[in-house]
């Protein structure tokens, strides 16, 4: 099966606002005040959370896990640039590097890590249409009459549907009383349903306030891989 490339997920992306723009409300019901509110609410979260972490720099710990096992772990100095997106230096001592089987096996095992270089860079591609959610998709959504509200205790989930490409799904977790966002879940696919790809983001508040995502874990599951984050070290510049 043909690859979906970076350039096909923004180009149905784009579609998917134009139809948005043309195409009456496929729920024939108005939005609830209270979806209303939380949809706002999170959109205004957003913008503030950015413009606070813009004054601060972080480490962020990478880890890769097939199969069950941890195969490299890097480390990134990490701030917002000029450009409104987060850049990341590599820090601490260099992996060192893979020691591999001589011969055919040799030359399997390097074909093996090949594919799955490409594959998760495909999946990295995937994953900046939902990491950091954007304000504009979010309305998007709203507007198309995909999102939904599922109120749990103290806490809201807001639920977007066809977020990015159709049939994925996007739930963000916040604080009913203060709407800062306490966690979101991904759902989505690389090249068919069947290539299943999940994020999972908790988040944590600075002693100022700020929130920011304390860990993700995405999982590739067509080639068992796992890729586990985490931020810390914050330090306002």
């Amino acid at each position: 099966m043909q690859r979906i490339t970076l350039q096909k997920y923004a180009v149905m992306s784009i579609l998917t606002v134009s139809l948005v723009a043309l195409t009456p409300r496929a729920n024939s019901q108005s939005p609830s005040p209270e979806l209303q509110q939380k949809v706002a609410a999170l959109k205004q979260a957003l913008g503030q959370n950015k413009q606070a972490l813009s004054q601060y720099t972080w480490v962020e710990t990478q880890q890769m896990i097939l199969k069950g096992d941890v195969k490299s772990t890097q480390l990134f100095q990490c701030q917002y640039g000029p450009d409104g997106k987060v850049q990341k230096s590599p820090i601490g001592p260099p992996q060192p590097p893979p020691s591999n089987p001589r011969g055919m096996k040799g030359r399997v095992v390097e074909k093996k890590k090949g594919e799955i270089k490409d594959y998760m860079e495909q999946v990295a591609a995937l994953i900046k249409f939902y990491v950091p959610p954007t304000r504009a998709q979010i309305q998007n959504s709203f507007q198309s009459g995909k999102a939904s509200i599922q109120p749990q205790g103290g806490l809201v989930t807001l639920v977007f549907r066809d977020y990015a490409v159709p049939g994925d799904s996007m739930s963000v977790t916040i604080d009913g009383a203060s709407n800062k966002i306490r966690s979101f879940v991904v759902n989505t696919y690389l090249d068919d349903p069947s290539q299943v790809v999940t994020l999972n983001a908790v988040f944590q508040s600075l002693p100022d306030g700020t929130n920011y995502v304390a860990q993700t874990v995405l999982d590739a599951t067509a080639k068992q891989v796992q890729i586990r984050t985490t931020s810390a070290s914050f330090n306002k510049l």
